[in-house]
């Protein structure tokens, strides 16, 4: 059995979707014995999650599984492996440094770990 590393995208409409295009880029854990069965388990968890419901507004909110948009598989677990890195561009370097350091902030600040759990 291999690990690999799924990003799963969903698109996020709201009412009618006239506002900005939003996404949610999830990045999953997936077991499997090859690049083909990954996949298809990383597509079927997206296809499996899909959701809407209504918000505070009573506007309908849809989450809409886009695609698996990348695969990668994980050859060994080792302390301090590189997962996943993205570049970003962002109009205000200064806003985004900052955002970074109070979210470090705030996990240095609880003392409580944090887990991702499988609901």
């Amino acid at each position: 059995m291999n690990w690999f590393l799924a990003k799963i995208v969903y698109r996020i409409i709201c009412g009618e979707g006239d506002h900005t295009p939003q996404f949610d880029e999830q990045l999953r854990l997936i077991a499997a014995p090859d690049d083909a069965e990954a996949f298809e388990k990383a597509f079927a968890i997206g296809k499996q999650e899909e959701d809407s419901f209504y918000n505070n507004s009573q506007k309908l909110v849809q989450w809409q599984f886009v695609n698996v948009s990348e695969l990668y598989r994980i050859a060994e677990l080792i302390d301090g492996t590189e997962l996943y890195s993205r570049i970003e561009e962002k109009e205000n370097g200064e806003l985004y440094t900052e955002l970074v350091h109070k979210r470090a902030a705030n996990l240095q600040l609880n003392s409580t770990p944090h887990f991702l759990q499988a609901l």
